[in-house]
């Protein structure tokens, strides 16, 4: 069978998905079962991939899901106790304190707060968190699912402290090949790790500085009164800014301390240096932009989570430091339980859920419950109670809505994550095919030749849209870009740093991802409608990166 139509067959389900979600707007719960059953016919038929294979996939995929769920739900019970609480009006009144404008905020909370949960904890987590808590403080639902999900894009190649770098690209590259070329070379393997996360940094740093210019002009765009890019725009000056507050941070870190904690460190320095510069008038616009009033809002911008933020009468109101409280533990507790130097991270990891060799084939599939930001924000939740002395029946109906709101996102994660397996899994197949992804990926290196670069993002980003996450994207395909790179005669560093980068774009647009973010804030059914916003900076993300990848190559030569 060709390459040629090998790759076709590979990507039809992706695209029967992709036609199903944008072009006829079917919702996810209806179009990824679809998607999943033509996965795994075509996995069967062409592949030779034998039901053992395909079931022990469906079951590796249920331990995923029960990760993402798991995290889903700590996320919107946190959400809904400080809903409950009353402490998210007085955090939305804190944000109002600072600034009313809605395009700072976006800055504050999304770009500069999500970022540093994608630094702590990574693997969707930052959507989960910020998509409800901007719904909380009165963005569209529609908008905070969109912005929730662009967020996830400079930060994650360095998200849950450097785990797509020190997992994803580590265990991606290194190969007999590898080791032949560090040993022409003169140099070693975590000096070469570091090649790919200093050109990394200088990528993201790029092209991320941007991101919060255009995640405010999206929102005034599609989202505003005047529907109006002008109004993003009237606060260019500012938004730059806030990008390089965190670029720069993230850049030198990178550069000099490695891929720990770009993210971590570039958002811890940001935050505070983009308030004072918002409460002192620096580079701010001259006027306030809003939402329309709420009563004008077309229906499709709503979703089922409602955050009522009045206060009882008679209630004494919370301070913001104790409002804030649950959010800085969260943070806290995330840092301290990924950073390797310590023991918690050992501790945590241990406890294992295991099926080993399942049915008899070479799958295998663990969960770590303890280790999940999930268990994070379980106990943050919990503290949270006692904490701001909340009422048993207000705890019991926030436990209540928050468990309602995962039945469909369950059952759409049960067909999605599957689908993902089935894909990643299909190189274990009898008839030494190359797996799913990877025939997808030969067919583009073999057809651009020497412009290579442009297209190696993208190909991270389909890793990253097949599997919703760098370090699985950066494993599919490590090892891929690095020999393309050396079958081209290109310097590998640069070409694995370029597909580390798009594996994080791509995280805008990962199936999961998208669903995970939706379910958080009650907008399932309606995946098309975000794609097809996440799909533009997607894009952008891509082809800046592609372009700058071309540059990076001229001047190493």
């Amino acid at each position: 069978m060709s390459s040629s139509l090998l790759a076709l067959l590979a990507f039809t389900p992706i695209l029967l998905a992709a036609i199903l979600l944008i072009g006829f707007r079917i919702p996810a719960i209806k179009a990824m079962p679809i998607s999943f059953a033509l996965t795994a016919i075509i996995a069967f038929v062409v592949w030779d991939f034998s039901t053992e294979y395909i079931l022990a996939s469906v079951i590796q995929g249920s331990f995923i899901t029960f990760d993402i769920l798991y995290i889903i739900f700590g996320a919107i019970l946190l959400l809904n106790l400080l809903k409950y609480s009353r402490a998210l009006r007085v955090i939305r009144e804190g944000f109002t304190n600072i600034t009313e404008d809605r395009r700072i905020q976006v800055i504050l909370i999304t770009w500069l707060f999500g970022s540093f949960i994608e630094g702590a904890a990574g693997f969707g987590t930052p959507a989960a968190i910020v998509a409800p808590l901007m719904v909380g403080l009165g963005f569209p639902t529609f908008c905070a699912v969109m912005l929730g999900l662009m967020v996830q894009s400079t930060a994650v190649t360095f998200g849950a402290v450097g785990t797509p770098i020190l997992v994803g690209v580590s265990g991606g590259v290194q190969s007999p090949e590898l080791t032949a070329e560090l040993a022409t070379t003169g140099i070693e393997f975590s000096e070469y790790l570091q090649l790919v996360t200093s050109n990394a940094v200088i990528l993201h740093g790029i092209t991320g500085t941007l991101m919060p210019t255009i995640m405010v002009c999206m929102m005034t765009r599609y989202f505003g009164k005047n529907t109006s890019w002008k109004e993003g725009l009237e606060v260019m000056p500012f938004t730059i800014f806030g990008g390089l507050a965190f670029t720069i941070p993230y850049f030198l870190t990178g550069t000099f301390l490695g891929p720990e904690f770009p993210s971590l460190l570039g958002s811890l320095i940001g935050i505070p240096i983009v308030v004072l510069a918002a409460k002192h008038g620096f580079l701010m616009p001259k006027r306030t932009w809003n939402f329309d009033d709420e009563k004008n809002w077309p229906k499709s911008w709503f979703g089922t989570l409602k955050v009522k933020l009045d206060d009882k009468d008679g209630e004494q109101k919370m301070s913001l430091a104790k409002a804030w409280a649950p959010y800085l533990m969260l943070a806290g507790l995330l840092v301290l339980s990924r950073i390797t130097q310590l023991p918690i991270k050992g501790w945590l990891s241990s406890i294992k859920i295991s099926w080993v060799e399942i049915l008899n084939t070479s799958i295998s599939a663990s969960s770590s419950p303890l280790y999940l930001p999930g268990s994070v924000l379980l106990l943050v939740g919990l503290i949270t109670i006692f904490l701001h002395k909340m009422k048993s029946k207000d705890v019991r109906i926030a436990f209540s809505e928050s468990a309602k709101m995962l039945l469909g996102a369950g059952f759409v994660l049960l067909f999605t994550v599957p689908m993902v397996r089935i894909y990643i899994n299909s190189g274990a197949n009898p008839s030494d095919l190359p797996g799913m992804p990877i025939a997808m990926a030969e067919w583009v290196a073999g057809s651009v030749g020497s412009v290579y670069p442009i297209f190696a993002p993208s190909i991270g980003a389909l890793g990253a849209f097949i599997a919703g996450s760098n370090t699985i994207s950066n494993l599919m395909f490590g090892l891929f870009q690095f020999g393309v790179a050396i079958k081209l005669g290109m310097p590998s560093f640069i070409i694995v740093a370029l597909q580390a980068v798009g594996a994080a774009a791509g995280n805008m647009i990962a199936i999961h991802n998208v669903v995970a973010a939706c379910a958080t804030v009650g907008f399932l059914g309606r995946e098309g409608m975000v794609l097809r916003k996440t799909i533009w900076p997607t894009l952008y993300y891509v082809f800046v990166v592609g372009v700058l990848g071309l540059i990076l190559l001229w001047l190493s030569t």
